[in-house]
């Protein structure tokens, strides 16, 4: 694989994209079980439920001839209030960046991000795009423009 050519995700890749997110949420520690694992096919419906409103999702990725979807990048439009620092009405937030083990380490990822990028510049009203970063993606969002945000994120889980 020499050439990166990112394509724009079809309702067909959802399944693609639910197997990225596995490694992407292993990555950050938590167990996710196997292939029948219950949450694969409730994420495999709601990536192709998402896949089909371009508006406001959009998931980009990269195929290898043998080995199908490598790597990819999503992000979705949500509804946000205008702040002083802020006054479009919407926000962008990017999840599922993820790459194959044997295909890392290829700026795979980058690409992937970059397209999303210009998705959320060209196609939407976001003013601010925000993400959760691993230890080993942090210098690439970084390199991208992302920067840290003053305030932690927490969490409430209703039990």
């Amino acid at each position: 694989m020499t050439d990166i050519q990112v394509r724009r995700a079809k309702p067909d890749d959802a399944e693609a994209l639910v197997n990225l997110r596995g490694l992407m949420v292993a990555a950050m520690g938590a167990d996710v079980g196997g292939p029948d694992a219950p949450w694969r096919s409730a994420a495999v419906e709601w990536f192709a439920g998402q896949l089909a409103s371009p508006d406001t999702f959009a998931a980009y990725v990269v195929d290898d001839p043998a080995a199908g979807v490598v790597a990819g990048a999503a992000g979705n439009v949500y509804v946000h209030p205008p702040g002083p620092n802020d006054l479009t009405t919407v926000r962008g937030h990017v999840y599922n960046v993820s790459t194959e083990p044997d295909f890392r380490r290829r700026g795979l990822a980058r690409a992937c991000m970059v397209a999303l990028m210009d998705w959320f510049r060209d196609e939407t009203a976001v003013g601010v795009v925000e993400l959760h970063a691993t230890d080993d993606g942090i210098d690439l969002y970084r390199a991208l423009g992302f920067s840290e945000s003053r305030y932690p994120t927490l969490r409430f889980r209703r039990s």
